[in-house]
C-alpha cells in the first residue's frame, strides 16, 4: 500500500511503546484485576512450576502484534501497521526484561537495581503484590510508577490486607 518516511515509522513505533503502557495499566487494572483474574491471580501466589495461568496473558498481548506485522510486512497493508505491531512487541520484550527477569527473577542473575527509577519500579510491584487479592492493589502500570510513599497511603487508605511485601518467585 506504499512506503512511509523513516521519520514516521520511529514516531509511529515510539508512540505504540508508549500507548501500550497506557494500554497495559487498562488491562491489568480492569481486566487482570477484574473479569480476568482467574488466569491473573496465579501471579499473586507463589509459582509452583515455570509457568503460571498469567502468563497466557504475553500469548494473548502477543496475537495483535504477530497479525500487524504479518499484514504490514507480507500482507501489503498499511505499512504503518509494521511499526504498530513492532512497537507492542517491543514493549512485551521491555516488559518481560523487567517484570519477568529482573523483577521477578524467572531466570537467575545477579542485577540489583541502583538507578532511582529502577528501585522505584521495583519497589512499586512489591506493593502491587503486598495485596494477594483482586481488589485493594495499587501501582498497574509497569513503566511509570508513583512513589513508593504514595502507593503506601493508598494502600493503607484502601482498608486491604496487607500481606509481607514479597514477589512470588
Amino acid at each position: 500500500m506504499g512506503t512511509m518516511s523513516p521519520l514516521n515509522a520511529v514516531l509511529i513505533f515510539l508512540a505504540t511503546v508508549l500507548g501500550m503502557e497506557l494500554f497495559a495499566y487498562a488491562a491489568h487494572r480492569w481486566i487482570m484485576h477484574g473479569p480476568g483474574w482467574f488466569l491473573h491471580k496465579s501471579h499473586h501466589r507463589p509459582r509452583t512450576g515455570n509457568w503460571e495461568l498469567n502468563d497466557l496473558y504475553a500469548v494473548i498481548f502477543a496475537v495483535p502484534s504477530f497479525v500487524l506485522l504479518l499484514g504490514g510486512v507480507q500482507l501489503g497493508w498499511w505499512p504503518g501497521f509494521t511499526w504498530i505491531g513492532a512497537g507492542i512487541a517491543a514493549y512485551g520484550a521491555i516488559y518481560f526484561g523487567f517484570h519477568d527477569l529482573i523483577v521477578h527473577k524467572r531466570i537467575r542473575h545477579r542485577y540489583i537495581p541502583r538507578s532511582s527509577y529502577m528501585k522505584r519500579i521495583v519497589q512499586a510491584h512489591r506493593l502491587h503484590h503486598a495485596v494477594r487479592t483482586r481488589k485493594g492493589t495499587v501501582s498497574f502500570g509497569f513503566l511509570y510508577a508513583p512513589k513508593p510513599e504514595v502507593l503506601k497511603a493508598q494502600l493503607r487508605e484502601s482498608g486491604a490486607v496487607v500481606q509481607r511485601i514479597t514477589i512470588p518467585d
